[in-house]
């Protein structure tokens, strides 16, 4: 039974970098159920990976901090796919932290719209260029994190962004339902092991306490973020928008442990 009804559906995923990328994840996820996956990269040398990763799917180039690439990108896949397209996923997301770890309040201005710009307002911008070739009951899905409301030090500026992404599906949701019913969400899920999180400073620290602060002492996987993507995108979720779909094994829920409590205060 095809119970995800993603068969035959065409998907635009963006963000692949390598196979331990979400996008990567979700692609498989996607070819899994029958879905034609169209993966849109950054760079040639991210294009030849996706291509290895994915034999049967089409490629494209596209750094998106430049919008007129994404009018390009968007303009070679009408002609080369065509349209319909059914869904996008917006897995992209970057952080300059070059110059190491700042208090919050020494962000550099151009390293935080440098950041909105790529990983928040390209998904508005990708929206905007491909509403033409969507179907008129298409889905979006952007990737976000389990909450932005957690001040890890380690995380800097990146979490207003992805706070910003996430209230940008609300007024996306909105004014695309003024003339289709094309909907807007974010699968938010706890730490991964992606190669995103290996430029994070001290990523593996936090990894690791997530881990013991999960309900389940077992971290989240990153195909789990997959197949809740995968929902999203299906007609199985068609009444869900402008929606922020956390996958973090109870993470949130957890703050007082009792094994994490005694180590704290023994």
């Amino acid at each position: 039974m095809d119970f995800l009804q993603l068969a035959g559906k065409t998907i635009v995923v963006f963000g692949l970098a390598n196979k331990k990328s979400v996008a990567c994840a979700i692609g498989r996820v996607l070819a899994g159920a029958g879905a034609k996956v169209v993966h849109v990269v950054r760079s040639e040398q991210r294009a030849d990976t996706a291509a290895k990763l994915f034999p049967d799917s089409p490629v494209f180039c596209c750094d998106v901090e430049n919008e007129d690439n994404i009018v390009r990108v968007r303009d070679e896949i009408a002609a080369r796919i065509g349209a319909p397209l059914d869904g996008i996923v917006h897995s992209i997301a970057f952080a300059n932290y070059s110059e190491g770890m700042q208090p919050f309040h020494a962000t550099l201005k151009r390293d935080f719209l440098q950041a909105m710009d790529i990983s928040c307002f390209s998904f508005v911008a990708i929206a905007n260029h491909f509403k033409g070739l969507l179907a008129r009951q298409a889905s979006l899905v952007t990737i976000s994190i389990s909450t932005t409301r957690m001040a890890a030090e380690n995380y800097g500026y990146m979490a207003p962004v992805k706070a910003a992404l996430e209230s940008s599906l609300c007024f996306l949701a909105k004014s695309f339902a003024a003339f289709s019913e094309i909907r807007f969400n974010a699968v938010c899920p706890g730490l991964l092991k992606t190669s995103a999180s290996a430029g994070i400073p001290n990523y593996i620290d936090s990894y690791l306490f997530a881990e013991q602060a999960t309900l389940r002492k077992r971290a989240v996987q990153t195909e789990e973020a997959a197949n809740a993507a995968a929902f999203l995108l299906s007609p199985r979720s068609s009444g869900i928008t402008g929606q922020c779909l956390v996958v973090d094994a109870g993470m949130g829920l957890n703050y007082f442990d009792a094994a994490i409590v005694a180590k704290a205060v023994g």
